[in-house]
């Protein structure tokens, strides 16, 4: 029997509204992938639980949980916004508990969102570098998103739906060759 593929969304904001929650679902869609298929990890729930750990073993149960589904994911779609040009610490002291091991060869999908468009480089100034030192396969199209994309939850700006199905489109081979009648099934 086929394994199922494990995609897991990373939300690397440390808030629970945000437009990066709204960029990831975007994405999500776009892949092809109905959002109840794929595990959501989002940060805000694990502040509490990683501030203070300097050890993994320091971790209550909760986050060993969601480590273990980071670790175990076939694909990773990670966003964060960006704050003073570069990426939330506790985002980052996230990934310096995570098993280096699990993530050699781990397909990772980039986004960031930022409150200038002059942001945009935090993907390949900040999170390329951070998964190529876990030397991760790191899809070459990112999605950044500006604070004039996403207004009231929605994406407004079609050059951004235009980018995601760009990334979309350069992940497909990545992904799982899905059943057509079995994507209706499910819908």
């Amino acid at each position: 029997m086929k394994q199922p593929f494990n995609v897991v969304v990373l939300n690397g904001s440390p808030q629970a509204s945000s437009r990066t929650r709204v960029l990831l679902a975007t994405i999500v869609e776009s892949l092809g992938w109905d959002a109840s298929s794929v595990d959501s990890i989002a940060l805000h729930e694990l502040v509490p639980h990683i501030g203070g750990a300097l050890l993994r073993d320091d971790l209550p149960l909760v986050a060993q949980e969601a480590f273990d589904r980071i670790e175990s994911a076939d694909l990773l779609l990670v966003g964060c916004p960006v704050y003073r040009a570069g990426i939330p610490g506790l985002f980052k002291h996230l990934f310096d508990l995570v098993d280096m091991s699990t993530m050699k060869g781990k397909r990772v999908l980039l986004a960031a969102t930022g409150g200038s468009d002059r942001h945009t480089l935090v993907i390949d100034h900040h999170l390329r570098p951070l998964f190529a030192f876990f030397q991760a396969l790191v899809l070459p199209v990112g999605v950044y998103a500006g604070p004039t994309d996403i207004i009231s939850e929605e994406i407004v700006n079609p050059a951004l739906r235009d980018q995601i199905a760009l990334a979309a489109a350069a992940a497909s081979p990545w992904l799982p060759q899905r059943d057509p009648v079995m994507s209706e099934v499910a819908a």
